[in-house]
């Protein structure tokens, strides 16, 4: 039912539509939750270090449900699989908004990042069934409603963080999105898992997928360290807490403008692979401008071009993955969530150890590193790809 060819018209089905949104109401949670921990911090008054903690716990749930997601994907359901990582995500954001403990809010980001993995891996895999080798264009397009979300979470955090309701009220919104999404698709099939039908050692995964998962990880935790980290050196440029928080929102829209434009690009064929060069360069660039700003202006929008930059390395690189790991989407997916649990858990703990001990705009040295390990993973994994007889 679900198969697709490449002369096939690119359709935007029920699956295909629910995929977008269910992946934007989390991602509200997920752009959000950055700049509501710099609130908890202002409000707590913990370190630098807890503060990367809250990105470890996240991600080291991440990592833990990557690693069942292959066992729980050969044996329920899509459907239970996509409204059971969306139930868990609603338990997570309420124990972060009604908990008002580091303790409590710790073990939120543990839960969250739980049903993170869970819930943009069955996304990531119903989108790859359905669309095969157009998959590229859905995984781009399902970001820029993520983008979109990007752009909205700290807004409207920002905004009821200086009102009289209060930031923790911003939690809800995604999840009466979702309640609203499951009345509406709960009865409409998905694409099934296909069966695993290449030959080799059970388990073993091609070395341009395990290239390209890493990929995908470092693109995340050049993100994430920004989302983090990026409030706090607004702060330092003269901004409140709060402004800071908000200002973030111009990250969000440079990723929003960065996928819609990839969107187009990668409407056409072969075009991927320099989209993903000229975006590493871009965001090479644009952290400079951010980093070495010293005031407001030229932070905002260093941090602007930045999210351009980083705006279509995930989903690309999550393309090249599948592609490179025909058959094995589910299994791709899981341990890619497992790589990018352990990578986005530590680059910003690591971040937040460093500007303890050696200031935030020493510690920042880290995101030119990681970009360039993300050059070096993707042209061996071109490499290795090609050596496999797939074309770039």
């Amino acid at each position: 039912m679900y198969r697709y060819t490449d002369e096939a018209r690119f359709v935007r089905d029920a699956p295909t539509v629910l995929s977008y949104a269910v992946l934007g109401a989390f991602t509200f949670w997920l752009y959000a939750f950055g700049p509501a921990v710099t609130l908890l911090r202002d409000e707590l008054g913990f370190s630098y270090t807890l503060l990367g903690f809250y990105s470890v716990l996240w991600s080291l749930g991440s990592a833990l449900a990557g690693a069942g997601f292959a066992f729980a994907a050969r044996r329920l359901p899509r459907d239970v699989l996509l409204w059971g990582s969306a139930g868990i995500s609603t338990v997570a954001a309420a124990m972060f908004t009604l908990g008002r403990s580091v303790a409590v809010t710790l073990s939120a980001a543990v839960v969250f990042g739980v049903a993170a993995a869970a819930l943009v891996a069955v996304t990531q895999a119903i989108l790859s069934d359905r669309h095969g080798a157009r998959r590229d264009q859905a995984l781009t397009e399902a970001n820029i409603g993520a983008g979109a979300s990007a752009v909205l979470g700290p807004l409207i955090l920002g905004a009821l963080a200086a009102g009289a309701l209060g930031w923790r009220v911003a939690f809800a919104l995604p999840a009466v999105c979702l309640l609203a999404l499951y009345l509406r698709y709960r009865g409409t099939p998905l694409p099934a898992a296909p069966q695993r039908h290449e030959t080799g050692r059970a388990g073993r995964l091609p070395v341009a997928c395990r290239l390209f998962a890493v990929l995908t990880a470092m693109s995340a935790a050049i993100e994430f360290c920004l989302v983090y980290f990026g409030p706090q050196m607004l702060i330092t440029t003269g901004l409140s807490a709060t402004a800071a928080s908000t200002a973030l929102s111009s990250n969000y829209l440079g990723i929003l403008i960065g996928r819609a434009l990839g969107s187009a690009v990668t409407r056409r064929p072969g075009r991927s692979i320099p989209l993903l060069y000229a975006s590493l360069a871009l965001t090479f660039a644009a952290f400079l401008l951010f980093w070495l700003a010293d005031h407001p202006v030229p932070a905002i929008a260093g941090l602007f071009l930045c999210g351009a930059g980083v705006a279509n390395l995930y989903p690309l690189a999550v393309g090249l993955m599948l592609d490179a790991a025909p058959g094995r989407g589910d299994t791709a997916n899981a341990r890619s969530q497992v790589v990018l649990g352990l990578v986005t858990a530590a680059s910003p703990y690591l971040l937040g150890i460093l500007a303890d001990r050696y200031g935030l705009s020493a510690a920042f040295v880290l995101e030119p590193v990681m970009i360039a390990l993300s050059v070096a993973l993707l042209w061996t994994g071109l490499r290795a790809h090609r050596r496999t007889g797939h074309p770039a």
